[in-house]
């Protein structure tokens, strides 16, 4: 069992409820270590004094707060240390908010609650059934690990999450931070509309999170794999030209044309629609077609142009079966 990163209480009015944190999320982004090119040496980072080119001890080392260039304040650990919060024993609900009007942007990351003891079972159940009936999720201010948090708990498939959310002023104005936005003089006729609502209507899908996976940290993978046996490399194609606003009608309808053509495909195979994130090999680039052949263990897949990758992957496709690795 996971070890939790925090306990205390949750409170809401005169209920107290003892429980545990939990993460709920892990990283499986592909790290590398620095290496010197010609070498192969490790490169490691050095706190360095930038005037005198030496290193400096980290019990030597303050804050500074830059006022004006080149001039700071200075910022002992131990004041920080003073005014920081302290370890929070509570998560004390202020009030209840209806998620609808919570948009999705002040969400940062995600937490398991869960009750810190079988006792406590009917209280936390209570409030998970009591928020899951209402929609609504208690805000509360707590501290860990030295910071204080705005956080919502709320109900999610029987239990208690709590999200860590962002402050207001953290959140940018997007109509000050992008340049090229719609204005009132823009104008989309109600046939392109008509046609760009029955496209997204055509390729609704369900969500089904288990289906969708890290498809570049694979390739990563697969390219250290590789290089590791002495493969060649598939290199990534540019991306795709923009589409032009007066070939944008004519994108839409070969767009619904192509869609119409893989859901009877899929159908016609017994699917009962196309995996998430694949197209048409043809439309594929020599990476995803490589990426692809990697999934179906194509053979000799490293020594292959574009156009044999799009044939050796829809022959393997064809076969339902895995071939030896190459």
């Amino acid at each position: 069992m996971a070890r939790p990163v925090w306990s205390g209480v949750l409170t809401f009015g005169l209920v107290t409820l003892p429980v545990a944190l939990y993460t709920a999320t892990e990283d499986h982004t592909v790290h590398f270590h620095q290496l010197e090119r010609d070498t192969g040496d490790r490169v490691r980072n050095r706190r360095v004094n930038e005037r005198t080119g030496k290193e400096v001890a980290y019990q030597d080392l303050v804050k500074g707060y830059e006022i004006r260039p080149g001039e700071y304040v200075v910022v002992e650990p131990q004041e920080l240390e003073d005014i920081a919060p302290g370890r929070s024993r509570t998560i004390d609900i202020a009030g209840f908010v209806d998620l609808a009007d919570v948009e999705p942007i002040f969400f940062d990351r995600t937490y398991y609650l869960g009750p810190k003891g079988e006792e406590y079972a009917k209280i936390y159940k209570l409030l998970v059934e009591a928020l899951d009936r209402t929609n609504r999720a208690g805000l509360a201010l707590f501290s860990m690990r030295g910071k204080e948090y705005l956080t919502a708990v709320r109900a999610q498939e029987g239990l208690l999450e709590l999200h860590t959310m962002r402050f207001a002023d953290e959140i940018r104005d997007p109509r000050a931070e992008i340049d090229g936005l719609p204005t009132g003089a823009t104008r989309v006729s109600k046939q392109e509309l008509d046609t760009a609502q029955q496209l997204i209507e055509m390729m609704a899908i369900d969500w089904k999170p288990e289906e969708w996976h890290d498809t570049y940290a694979e390739q990563v993978r697969q390219l250290v794999k590789d290089k590791a046996a002495g493969r060649e490399i598939a290199v990534a194609e540019g991306p795709e030209e923009p589409t032009n606003v007066v070939d944008l009608m004519d994108a839409l309808r070969r767009s619904l044309e192509t869609t119409r053509r893989e859901r009877s495909e899929a159908r016609s195979s017994g699917s009962a629609r196309p995996t998430p994130g694949r197209s048409r090999l043809s439309d594929l680039t020599k990476a995803q077609l490589y990426a692809r052949a990697a999934e179906l263990e194509v053979p000799g897949r490293s020594a292959m142009t574009r156009d044999e990758l799009e044939d050796a992957v829809r022959k393997a496709a064809r076969g339902g079966g895995r071939n030896q690795a190459a």
